[in-house]
């Protein structure tokens, strides 16, 4: 039975995010093809993490900058390793090589936190530009394409290293068509280094008509920049029109790990619930008239928006939100990137049963044709097995990663044993005990 080591930044929580959802998809896949698998990670334990156990999923607890996590990989064999994302490569990487160096190194890449940085960048420096509070958060997403973005992004250190994490992994995993040309045309990243494999998800069963719903809902992690740009968006701009237009509407704000900040933006008077985590994402959603998703900027896919499809809940969001998910003029609901035409939608969805119905057949369409569990379930494991039959020539031809993971990893080599070292000569502060 071949073993899969899975080195986490954060333990999976699916449903706290996206992240973890994709995280126990993949999980899953090496399962049905009948791989051990153990997952292990430097964080610590989290409130919403998933039983990994129970799923009979082995976990370990692991150290970063110590040779103990080198003895503990030789002690596990793997045949392959999965970061879940590039700073975990980063950390981690040149020792798996040192240690296991036939091991298949796969990169889960979640989206390009480069791409959602620049957009960030961008929309600040807009933002920057405006008046006062309700005029900066009324400013449109960032929507700048490939020819724009290429200068922004070029230079920028995040981009230099997920570009080199990639380059030094045999295969990374992409969830985003856009990123994919973005990689491959724009940045000139090897086709074979990459692998197209989405989120997915299948539709409820016995979905809730329109007269059974109510309020409309937004969910994202708050700890998300782009989930709490949205929020205030949203709370400056967005919901006062709406509830101006329907005083009987709420808005349902549900995420992980809401801030102060964020709970105190509470106010049933004016319909706007900041209502925190909930362990049934997919229930309230299914519940929701319509999911608002605001998205001024970010990267991937949006999980909310995949669970709106399958819950067949109608959503209304910006051309970020749709980017890679679907076309806009298939959208089921509304695409827009103004304040009038996203409350105009919105109110003609949650008002409006015919349009509404159109918009919740056209949601499982679009699941069915963008992501169906059928169509991606087995390639990953396809993937891998024709890689670890060819594992030296495909290396080998990747001449670009050879010379990367020759220096840079030296230069994270000797860092890390470097504070490996300070941490040892460095004597504990014991003076706070008392004897």
């Amino acid at each position: 039975m071949p073993h899969l080591i899975v080195l986490g930044s954060v333990w999976p929580e699916p449903n706290s995010s996206a992240a973890g959802t994709r995280m126990v998809q993949l999980l899953e896949e090496f399962q049905r093809a009948d791989w051990r698998i153990t997952f292990a990670s430097a964080a610590l334990p989290s409130p919403h993490r998933l039983d990994l156990p129970a799923r009979g999923i082995a976990e370990a607890s692991v150290a970063l900058n110590a040779d103990s996590f080198d003895h503990w990989l030789a002690g596990q064999a793997p045949d392959a390793v999965l970061f879940d994302r590039f700073m975990t490569e980063e950390q981690f990487g040149w020792r798996v090589e040192r240690t296991c160096p036939n091991a298949l190194r796969i990169l889960d890449t979640e989206d390009l936190h480069s791409l959602r940085a620049t957009r960030q960048a961008l929309l600040k420096r807009r933002q920057a530009l405006a008046g006062p509070e309700a005029e900066r958060q009324s400013v449109a997403p960032e929507l700048a394409g490939p020819d724009e973005l290429f200068p922004e992004m070029a230079d920028s250190d995040l981009l230099q290293r997920e570009l080199a994490a990639i380059y030094r992994s045999d295969l990374s995993l992409m969830i985003s068509e856009f990123e994919m040309q973005l990689l491959t045309g724009t940045f000139k990243v090897p086709a074979p280094l990459l692998m197209y494999l989405p989120l997915w998800a299948s539709p409820e069963p016995n979905p809730l008509p329109f007269e059974a719903r109510q309020h409309f809902v937004s969910i994202g992690n708050f700890r998300h920049a782009p989930n709490w740009d949205a929020v205030l968006w949203l709370k400056h701009d967005l919901w006062p029109r709406i509830r101006a237009a329907r005083p009987d509407a709420e808005l349902h704000l549900y995420g992980a790990y809401p801030p102060p900040k964020a709970t105190a933006l509470n106010n049933p008077r004016q319909g706007f619930r900041v209502l925190g985590w909930t362990e049934d994402a997919r229930g309230v959603m299914a519940r929701a008239r319509v999911c608002l998703a605001p998205l001024r900027f970010g990267a991937g896919l949006k999980g909310k928006l995949l669970d709106a499809m399958a819950c067949g809940t109608p959503s209304v969001t910006t051309s970020i939100g749709a980017e890679a998910m679907a076309d806009e003029a298939d959208w089921p609901g509304a695409v827009a990137n103004d304040t009038q035409t996203l409350v105009r939608a919105a109110l003609s969805l949650y008002q409006n049963v015919p349009q509404w119905r159109e918009a919740h057949e056209q949601a499982g369409y679009v699941l069915a044709r963008r992501f169906s569990a059928l169509a991606f379930q087995g390639r990953l494991l396809a993937q891998v097995q024709q890689l670890r039959s060819t594992l030296p020539t495909h290396r080998r031809a990747n001449i670009v990663g050879t010379m990367l993971r020759h220096h840079q990893h030296r230069s994270t080599q000797y860092m890390s044993q470097w504070i490996e070292a300070k941490n040892r000569l460095t004597p504990r502060d014991d003076s706070h005990n008392t004897h």
